[in-house]
């Protein structure tokens, strides 16, 4: 995340708490893995305070936020999307969870045999994996996640998808050198309206002020 260790410890011990609501709230054992996203991206924060107090480098904190950031985010989102979804779930969201597969499992390879680093510029931090054809690498990772919730019948679930994915543009422009790290922040923070995607109830449609509703 930018600017800081207490920027990413004050953030993602705040995303982390809504995350626990959320779960707190879940209706169905199926929504468990969505609603728990703000807590896996908010403890994820908390990883990268580590990172900065370590001074990045290749050690267990910046290993574990690649972990996370990268196969396990790829997974983890479309397997979620798909099991929160109406049953029979949409075909389409079949797209996402085999590019998430095969996404998640080359940079599993490629953070077990590959080593990661981190480096600190600034107000930000910059991660270095090495990786084979990135730009289908990166592809199938926008596919598995911020696709899996375009796709989705779900119009919130749509709506975070939409913000990630802005996200996703704003951040490669702004710091391309150190996107990773910042999309996986504007993610974080775009994950707190998953609060509102519990308590309103999976699958129902968002309500609109002034109209009732049989």
């Amino acid at each position: 995340m930018c600017w800081s260790a207490t920027a990413d410890l004050v953030a993602g011990s705040g995303i982390a708490a809504i995350g626990v609501v959320c779960l707190a709230q879940v209706r169905r054992a199926r929504d468990l893995p969505l609603a728990a996203l703000p807590l896996l991206l908010g403890t994820h924060q908390l990883i990268e305070a580590a990172v900065w107090h370590s001074g990045g480098g290749a050690g267990p904190a910046t290993t574990a936020w690649a972990v996370v950031a990268m196969p396990l985010l790829a997974l983890w989102v479309p397997c979620g999307v798909l099991l929160a979804a109406p049953n029979p779930a949409p075909r389409r969201l079949l797209l996402p969870l085999a590019a998430g597969i095969a996404t998640a499992a080359v940079l599993a390879v490629c953070i077990a045999v590959r080593p990661v680093t981190a480096e600190v510029r600034g107000h930000t931090v910059g991660y270095v994996v090495d990786l084979p054809l990135p730009g289908l690498v990166v592809a199938g990772y926008l596919l598995a996640t911020v696709g899996a919730l375009l796709l989705t019948t779900d119009p919130l679930l749509r709506l975070i998808g939409a913000l990630v994915g802005a996200g996703a543009l704003i951040c490669f422009l702004l710091w391309k050198l150190e996107y990773v790290s910042t999309w996986c922040a504007f993610a974080a923070v775009s994950a707190v309206l998953m609060v509102g995607w519990v308590r309103r109830g999976p699958g129902k449609p968002a309500r609109t002020p002034g109209l009732r509703t049989p």
